[in-house]
């Protein structure tokens, strides 16, 4: 397998978990969204860029971007259907610091 291509994501989200309320964090099941995924999400849904504009600020192919935000919706599914934390950490990300808003 080819090493993954850098992801360039606008910045890291503040809060890193996110758990129901219902348990304790040390009795829920987890399921990790990677910062690619929870940027991808972010350009998709909360900019509504389409998935051709939203690849070119990832610095990724569209089949790339589909694949990510595709795991993104499941991985989200799981966690809020299941009832698990949904913790964002991880992937082969760097911080964008010239891009403007």
């Amino acid at each position: 397998m080819r090493p993954k291509k850098t992801r360039w994501i606008k910045c890291v989200p503040g809060e890193r978990c996110f758990k129901p309320v219902c348990k304790p964090l040390n009795k829920v099941e987890c399921v990790c969204l990677t910062l690619d995924e929870f940027e991808a999400v972010r350009l998709a849904d909360l900019e509504g860029l389409k998935q051709v504009d939203a690849a070119k600020k990832l610095k990724i192919s569209r089949p790339t971007f589909s694949r990510i935000i595709s795991s993104a919706y499941s991985k989200i599914a799981d966690g809020l259907v299941n009832i698990k934390a949904i913790r964002i950490e991880g992937g082969c990300c760097k911080v964008d610091t010239r891009s403007k808003k």
